[in-house]
Parts: structure tokens; sequence; C-alpha cells
């Protein structure tokens, strides 16, 4: 009998990927086989960095483990998870805030499609506070943000700020 493997989506805006987005996924990556990355192009959020620069930045920042691959995807995020057959949809609460709007949305999801589940992870301490908002806001002021950001990623939103 063949083995089931268990396939991730761990979809977001990642704009830009922090440390608290690589911390979850790694922490997903010893959970499932496989973990996917979806990047959500979010016109309607006005990305910092189009869709194929994120998805580059999330390639540099997850190279490290073998069992995850970033993949972008437009529409609906029950339509990335059909078409990359996944069964779980990850996501990520950093405080009882959180909770709320994505219980909405793993309800709506699950109408959509029962078969898929979502399941919830809390980031280690170091990152409970941390969002990709808040980075670019205190990077943009002349913050120092490069303790949750990959080096790489780290310059590159410093150039983009023209820091």
């Amino acid at each position: 009998m063949p083995q089931m493997t268990t396939k991730a989506i761990y979809p977001g805006t990642f704009d830009p990927i922090t440390k608290g987005h690589i911390d979850l996924a790694e922490r997903a990556s010893q959970l499932f086989d496989e973990v996917v990355i979806a990047i959500s192009a979010s016109p309607s959020k006005q990305p910092l960095f189009d869709i194929n620069e994120r998805l580059e930045m999330a390639q540099i920042s997850l190279s490290h483990i073998d069992n995850i691959s970033v993949a972008g995807f437009d529409g609906l995020l029950i339509e990335c998870v059909r078409t990359a057959q996944a069964q779980v949809v990850l996501r990520g609460l950093r405080a009882v805030s959180d909770f709320e709007y994505e219980f909405q949305l793993a309800a709506m999801n699950r109408r959509l499609d029962p078969t898929v589940e979502t399941m919830f992870l809390t980031p280690s301490e170091n990152y409970t506070f941390l969002s990709a908002s808040m980075v670019k806001e205190i990077a943009s002021l002349g913050g120092d943000v490069s303790q949750f950001l990959h080096p790489q990623i780290n310059k590159r939103l410093a150039d983009r700020l023209g820091r």
C-alpha cells in the first residue's frame, strides 16, 4: 500500500518575508511531508514588493529547508490548495486578536471545500509581536529591522526604502 503524504499550504502576502514567517515554515516542515509557501499577489494590499520579488525573497530565505517550495497565486486560496493537491492550510496566530479573522477564513474555506483542513501554529515567543507591516513601518521611519529579516531581505528592504 502506498504511503500517504501530507502537503500543507502556508499562504500569505509575505511583504517582506520575516523571521517569524521563516520560524513557522521551519516548524511546519517538521510536521508535513511537503510545505508550499503560497504567496498571494494581493494587489489590494498595495505591497511594497511585487509578486516576483516576494517569490525570490521567500526562496532565498527558505532555501535551507528541503521539503519547502514557493509558489505564487492570484485568486481564491482554496483554488491554490486544490491546484497544489494539498490537504492542509497552515496559518500563523500571533495573538488572540488574529484568531477571529483566521477563524472566519477557516470556516469559509471549509464551506468551499470540506476536504481541506486548516491548522494553526503559534510562532516562537521571539516572534509573537512581529508582522511584515510593522517591519516596513519601522524601516520606513529609519529604525533597524535587521534582527527581524534574513540579511539579504533586510538589504532589499533598505534599498527599496532608499536607506
